[in-house]
């Protein structure tokens, strides 16, 4: 798979790839560099028609985290090597790290497994793909850690600091689209209030309660209720209202993003005038936009069932999870392991987090059509892994060679 905009491959490990779905991908980009075929691939098994959809799985940011993990392990014989938290959303590629020595120091919502005294300057300490707050890196100079060394954060994600910066320099006040617990939106909210004010807003209902703030239809006893535990340090809801901009993690929803700064547009020109609202569009990154856009295509096709595969929380593969749902039944599962076989199949209903399992989910009917995609930590390997449970669990299966040489793709 290259990286970002087709300029970098990354160095790693053999086994999260595919032999049939990296190649697939491989062949899909060389064949329309420009992505602007959003098309899925329709692979016919006979008893099974599966459409994978044209982007998901591991982005650049995901690749570009895995391999300096990996080379930090090997790089470091014999030293302590620690993860800030999960590397990424992924229970395998967490697990493999850890199966390889590394330990995790906080949890995805900072709560503490390694103190931060048992640390010392010798230690190896990798700074996720979501980056990390502007406290724990001073932190860990303090302990003379060298925090650049091995630090992940997607360049996608400090594009969104760099913009919260711009706009904090400029006088706006940063309304971040995230969930507030979430360790990119955490990192985010402590770069954007190093030089302004920022408060973090998870969804549009959300959005309109600020909004009513804005028009001055809320109490600042309500404000304070819905808003004050995420907003930056000295934040005066009087005063810092009056410019304003909007940036998001980057795997939220791009739609409704959109509706969030629209909304709050609206609202801020109507109160403070025509230059009181930054038009930061949105600060989504490519793998997000291309992932959710190749599933609204694959939802043109009609199916019976769609299967997402991804970490359990994982943002952006809840977010996929979601756009399906609207179209057919979706089962959101982070391995092959969890399809029992054709009549159960345990899954997470990620609304009420918790794991499911769900009797005569397989279609009732001779060949069914099943959509097939993934998140952005999710790898190549556990995508061939569903479609072969799959059709090892089904008769008078075509054999894979076969498809392949139907798809016409030069594999």
């Amino acid at each position: 798979m290259t990286g970002f905009q087709g300029m970098k491959q990354f160095d790693i490990p053999e086994f999260y790839r595919s032999n049939l779905v990296t190649r697939i991908k491989r062949a899909r980009t060389a064949a329309d560099r420009m992505k602007k075929d959003l098309a899925p691939t329709t692979l016919d098994f006979g008893s099974v028609k599966i459409l994978l959809a044209r982007h998901f799985g591991f982005c650049y940011g995901v690749e570009n985290a895995i391999e300096i993990s990996y080379r930090a392990l090997e790089e470091n014989p014999g030293k302590r090597i620690f993860l800030l938290s999960q590397m990424i959303h992924n229970q395998v590629v967490n697990q493999d790290l850890q199966d390889r020595g590394m330990k995790f120091i906080m949890d995805t919502e900072g709560n503490q497994f390694v103190p931060w005294d048992e640390l010392k300057p010798e230690d190896i300490v990798i700074v996720p793909a979501f980056g990390t707050t502007l406290e724990i890196e001073e932190i860990l100079r303090e302990k003379g850690i060298e925090v650049a060394r091995y630090n992940t954060t997607c360049p996608f994600v400090e594009k969104v600091w760099k913009r919260s910066n711009k706009l904090a320099a400029d006088g706006h006040t940063i309304v971040i689209h995230g969930k507030r617990n979430h360790e990119e939106t955490r990192a985010t909210f402590s770069h954007a209030s190093e030089n302004g004010h920022s408060l973090v807003v998870k969804d549009l209902a959300e959005a309109k309660i600020l909004g009513e703030w804005i028009k001055g239809d809320l109490s600042r006893s309500k404000f304070d209720e819905q808003f004050g535990a995420n907003t930056s340090a000295g934040f005066d809801p009087d005063e810092h209202f009056k410019r304003i901009g909007v940036v998001n993690q980057t795997t939220m929803l791009a739609t409704e993003t959109q509706e969030i700064s629209d909304y709050l547009r609206t609202i801020t020109v109507e109160a403070q005038g025509e230059d009181s609202f930054a038009d930061t569009r949105d600060t989504l990154c490519y793998a997000t936009t291309d992932n959710q856009n190749a599933t609204l295509s694959i939802l043109e096709e009609k199916a019976d069932v769609a299967i997402v595969i991804g970490g359990y929380n994982s943002s952006n593969t809840s977010h996929i999870v979601e756009l399906c749902e609207e179209r057919q039944p979706t089962f959101f599962v982070n391995s092959a392991d969890e399809i029992q076989n054709l009549d159960s199949i345990n899954h997470f209903d990620w609304r009420n987090k918790e794991n499911v399992s769900t009797e005569n989910w397989w279609p009732k009917k001779e060949s069914p059509t099943v959509i097939i995609t993934s998140g952005a930590s999710c790898p190549d390997a556990l995508v061939e892994q569903v479609i072969f449970k799959l059709t090892s669990l089904l008769d008078n299966v075509k054999e894979t060679k076969l498809v392949i040489e139907e798809l016409g793709l030069d594999l």
